[in-house]
């Protein structure tokens, strides 16, 4: 996108903003002194700059209001008398409320938000506009590339397919993915063919011990009459190997699978695919994690009747979907690791459910995935490369109270069972539940391309990589970095088994209670094991100086004849 656009389209911004200045504005954050100051309306931002002497202000006060309106969800207005006081609730479960002193500055402001939350036009939204004045260390864009992944799996029996290159096999698929090297394109076409949305049977991981895979796919097309596909069998035959047997994982329940074929879908039937016994596994569509998502944080901002709390946390029923989808992950995992077998999961479409399991069975399994740089790699080649729909299901949160067919916390819930884990093996990971949380944030409002569009062939359409900056451009500079360890990791090279009991799994607080609870106590425990932590990092330090110290004089009391050897 060049500089002319770019201001014909801030231009563009003008008519949205009829009151682009307002002072005496107040705002209330929780836990944070309410500031005064003067509220200015971008294109793309609200801005609250308080114009007490900065000398004079508090630590807490000294930042400012800076958010971007595409974090907004939804907001309220209220008047009382000539006072408007503007409630806005965000997509990261934040509310806010500005204080305007005018009845009128209020209405515009509102409108300006709300007309600015929603801009029809992609090229339109702030990443297009974002220029970063960081030093880049490395292009987060070309980062985790198909082909440096596949030398990541020592193997001769899996290649790389440049069947989709121009997406016309798949919309919703990479343009390169890895298959079985003894299968040609040929038989991946025929195959794509025979299942939902082109997606054909692809790794997505391969076990170092003894070569067992994770598949994943969508729902094969067998329709009411049980059609079948013999490169569809050749294709999955071929990636278990001779002799060997594998599951697949349906993430629907047998009745749905079964319902499913009276609209052209369907499932693997055994007697066309003898090597593969079928499980149904049942796990939640994203509409029903939406409705309980909602209940959830609902619960948590209701803090007039703490009584209830526990009895609406359990019928909101989110920690029930965490429990089952880290059963199926770990099933995944158990089946690949223990009892070495392949598996091949889908649901319907394959890129809601279907990653989750394929990457939660990852971490478990692969203590790469663990790590900073391992999980952004994990999270470009089974959510972003994979074709899981960001724009639409990260469209609006839980506030949002217009219609919004396609949204669902998908990838909150898998970031909520990474937590899960984290909790149990805190020593395992490399990075801190902060990486999670802002992970989380920059997938439903960000300054970067990261999570925009819903798959490759959008991104590539209106050359985001180009036009755009990558969040892990950003992430992975030292400076930044630092702030996303863990000080507690210890490098773990074996698989992780998590307790999925009910009693096992906790609330992710810190982000469903972020705004709710003082964050002061859980700051200051992590200021202390900080201390610690660099405490005994300099004990050590000088302890092995003065090991040093005391080799060097034994060894010259020794020259000396002071000590025997």
């Amino acid at each position: 996108m060049d500089e002319y656009q770019n201001k014909f389209d801030a231009m563009e911004f003008v008519e949205y903003i009829k009151t682009p200045k307002v002072d005496k504005v107040t705002l209330h954050r929780p836990y944070t002194m309410p500031v005064e100051g003067t509220l200015c309306v971008t294109g793309h931002h609200l801005i609250l700059s308080s114009r007490m002497d900065s000398e004079k202000r508090k630590d807490d006060e000294k930042e400012e209001l800076w958010m971007l309106h595409i974090a907004v969800d939804s907001l309220e207005k209220k008047f009382v008398g000539p006072i408007g006081y503007l409630t806005l609730y965000c997509k990261n479960f934040l509310v806010i409320q500005l204080d305007i002193p005018n009845v009128e500055e209020c209405l515009n402001v509102a409108s300006s938000i709300e007309q600015l939350s929603s801009l029809g036009s992609l090229t339109m939204t702030y990443p297009f506009f974002y220029r970063s004045t960081f030093e880049r260390m490395e292009d987060g864009w070309v980062a985790f590339q198909p082909e440096s992944e596949l030398t990541r799996l020592k193997s001769e029996d899996w290649r790389l397919s440049y069947v989709n290159k121009n997406y016309d096999i798949s919309d919703t698929y990479p343009r390169a993915v890895v298959v079985p090297k003894t299968v040609d394109d040929d038989t991946l076409r025929a195959a794509a063919a025979f299942r939902s949305g082109g997606r054909f049977p692809i790794l997505s991981y391969l076990h170092k011990g003894h070569g067992t895979a994770i598949l994943r796919s969508s729902q094969p097309m067998t329709g009411a009459n049980s059609k079948r596909c013999r490169e569809d069998e050749r294709l999955l035959n071929a990636a278990l190997g001779v002799g060997r047997r594998g599951y697949v994982i349906d993430t629907r329940s047998n009745a749905n699978a079964t319902a499913a074929k009276s609209k052209g879908g369907g499932f693997e039937i055994e007697s066309h695919y003898p090597q593969w016994r079928r499980v149904h596994k049942p796990l939640e569509k994203y509409t029903t994690l939406q409705d309980s998502l909602a209940k959830l944080i609902d619960a948590c901002k209701d803090s007039s009747n703490t009584t209830k709390w526990l009895s609406r946390l359990s019928a909101s029923g989110w920690l029930g979907h965490v429990k089952e989808l880290l059963n199926v992950a770990c099933l995944v995992a158990q089946c690949v690791d223990k009892d070495s077998y392949s598996i091949l999961i889908h649901g319907s479409d394959g890129f809601d459910v279907t990653p989750q399991v394929t990457s939660l069975a990852q971490i478990i399994l692969d203590p790469d995935c663990r790590t900073i740089r391992g999980l952004e790699a994990l999270i470009e080649r089974e959510w972003i490369q994979g074709g899981h729909p960001f724009a639409s299901r990260c469209a609006h949160g839980v506030f949002y109270t217009g219609k919004a067919k396609h949204v669902g916390p998908v990838f909150l819930l898998f970031l909520d069972c990474v937590w899960q884990l984290h909790q149990q093996f805190s020593c395992s990971f490399e990075f801190n539940e902060d990486f999670l949380y802002m992970i989380f944030e920059h997938s439903y409002s960000s300054q970067f391309g990261t999570f925009l569009c819903n798959n490759e062939s959008e991104r590539e359409r209106v050359k985001l990589s180009q036009n755009t900056t990558s969040l892990w451009t950003y992430m992975n500079r030292p400076a930044i970095l630092q702030k996303y360890l863990n000080p507690l990791f210890k490098t773990n090279q074996g698989v992780i088994w998590p307790a999925v009991a009910p009693q096992s799994l906790c609330l992710w607080e810190s982000t469903y209670l972020r705004w709710d609870i003082d964050p002061a106590p859980r700051s200051a425990v992590w200021g202390a094991v900080l201390d610690i932590m660099q405490e005994d990092k300099e004990a050590r330090l000088k302890v092995n100086e003065l090991r040093r110290e005391l080799a060097e004089l034994q060894k010259e009391a020794m020259q000396k004849g002071l000590i025997g050897e």
